[in-house]
């Protein structure tokens, strides 16, 4: 019986053919319309408008500046549209600049791995190694149960769980940083009740935990090169254009990134608390949270492991090294004994390899990383920083960077105050209906010729360009980070713009300041390009 039954279960899920049945092409209306989509559209539009500029557009310099542009509008159209998967569009330069005439393949080749592309890969291996051991979790579990409070004070749990996630995005990037820090706070918000049964006060807390965790990885990025990848383009064009000048180290942007990060991040805790932490809440919140939930679930994860152990203080060798490399011009770091030829990237892959070489004493011959847990490596993202830096380059050796500079001789009269707001403004606006590292990447080229034409330090304009495209903070496709928040469901558009206003105010005005003041000793732009 139960062999019957068993050849039925077969039978049942082989496809049943009927011979009778004919086989009937599509009638061709079908056919056209699957052609005749709004992705194959998109698609065709790229080479189409680069085909218009090649054939009508005529620039005051040489052709490949021509071409550079329409390849430009090309490359552009895509990555906007999404017509092409966005680490295939960023690869097209690789075809496309040695066929018009840009650059040879092997010139273009090397923008897609230099020393920013190394310092980007060893530290999303490290990254990955701290997902893999639970470090990220175990980390927020005791920062929160710090910060907690006896009676629950869900201003300073805010401030706990915002802090750990700004924390965890200065090492690793933003985008990561929110897709692993969001599980840990909403793991914390499902103690809460939920549907009609939930209070108001229970309600605008929890849009400030995702709106915090959403925010704070934008925010802590800012203050690290490995933070997001608009800091790596811009220290990547910074050293393309002026290989002769001092290089932007790991540290040098820290020592500027850091405040700025840490007065948008307090003003980001200000503003959740005045919007959503209301009086009362205290008390709405602390019959479903408590410090003895927060103990069960550290409980849960057990003690320190010898791996958790070993990652960490590889991380912090890491971040060492990259602290130390260069110190000041009259105090050179770690970095001098190679005579400069080290670079942060050297650091990062160094301390990578390492992971695969440490065993994690859970099973003999296991190391505390091996190929299989890299392969959630984002690629996606090394080949846009590639493409990025090949665009760059793009326009500087192609003449295009030139004809652009002509057209902007009218700012020369701009007042010297006011070149950081306005760029970042300007930055900051077009950064919400392009990516992040597009708006960086189209940017900063130009910014370099309009310092050229206004005769003032290039850092002065692209340091506000590079931090103002990071501003997206209205709507939920300005950066893949917001798309992580907005997708638990728990904030809509309005609370995204009612919180995310305020902030880029705040931040512009910020980079404002600090600009003109910290800005000229971090990075000297008083002075002249060396």
């Amino acid at each position: 019986m139960a062999h019957q039954s068993s050849d039925d279960l077969k039978t049942a899920l082989l496809p049943i053919h009927d011979d009778h049945q004919i086989q009937q092409s599509p009638p061709p209306s079908s056919l056209v319309k699957s052609i005749l989509t709004p992705n194959n559209f998109y698609i065709l539009l790229g080479p189409l408008l680069c085909g218009v500029i090649c054939l009508c557009v005529k620039l005051e310099g040489p052709a490949s500046s021509r071409n550079m542009l329409a390849v430009l509008f090309w490359v552009f159209e895509w990555w906007v549209t999404e017509a092409v998967p966005m680490p295939i569009t960023s690869m097209s330069p690789l075809f496309l600049f040695p066929l018009f005439g840009i650059s040879s393949a092997d010139s273009v080749a090397q923008s897609y791995m230099d020393d920013v592309i190394a310092l980007v890969l060893g530290s999303f291996i490290l990254a990955l190694a701290v997902e893999h051991y639970n470090i990220h979790r175990r980390l927020a579990l005791n920062i929160t149960m710090l910060f907690c409070g006896e009676p629950l004070n869900p201003p300073m749990l805010l401030l706990g769980i915002c802090a750990t996630t700004a924390f965890v995005s200065m090492w690793m990037h933003n985008v990561a940083a929110a897709m692993m820090m969001m599980p840990v706070a909403t793991g914390i918000l499902q103690n809460l009740p939920e549907g009609p049964t939930q209070s108001p006060l229970v309600r605008k807390f929890c849009k400030a935990v995702v709106l915090g965790v959403t925010y704070s990885a934008a925010v802590g990025g800012m203050s690290t090169l490995t933070g997001t990848g608009v800091n790596l383009i811009l220290v990547g064009m910074w050293k393309s254009y002026f290989p002769e000048a001092n290089p932007i180290s790991f540290s040098t942007w820290f020592f500027f990134g850091f405040p700025l990060a840490l007065v948008i991040f307090f003003a980001l805790w200000v503003i959740l608390c005045l919007l959503y932490c209301s009086r009362g809440s205290g008390q709405a919140l602390s019959q479903y949270l408590d410090k003895s939930h927060l103990r069960r679930e550290l409980q849960l994860l057990g003690p320190m492991t010898f791996a958790e152990k070993a990652v960490l203080a590889v991380f912090g060798m890491l971040i060492a090294l990259w602290m130390t490399r260069r110190i000041t011009d009259d105090t050179p770091g770690w970095g001098a004994l190679f005579n400069g030829r080290a670079g942060d990237g050297t650091a990062s892959v160094l301390m990578a390899t390492l992971l695969f070489i440490i065993p994690n004493k859970k099973q003999k011959g296991e190391k505390l990383m091996d190929w299989n847990k890299c392969k959630k490596l984002p690629w996606n993202i090394i080949l846009l920083l590639g493409a990025g830096f090949a665009i760059a380059d793009g326009v500087r050796t192609s003449g295009l960077a030139d004809v652009l500079s002509r057209a902007l001789d009218f700012l020369e009269s701009a007042p010297y105050l006011a070149i950081a707001p306005t760029v970042c403004l300007i930055s900051s606006i077009i950064t919400e209906f392009t990516s992040n590292n597009s708006t960086t990447t189209l940017l900063v080229p130009l910014l370099i010729q309009i310092a050229e034409t206004m005769h003032v330090h290039p850092l002065l304009l692209m340091v506000p360009g590079a931090i103002g495209a990071q501003f997206s903070f209205l709507l939920p496709t300005g950066t893949p980070s917001n798309i992580v928040g907005f997708s638990t469901g728990h904030i809509e558009i309005p609370d995204m713009i009612k919180t995310g206003l305020p902030l880029k105010i705040t931040g512009i005005a910020t980079l404002s300041v600090l600009m003109p003041t910290l800005g000229v000793y971090v990075f000297g732009t008083n002075g002249e390009v060396l």
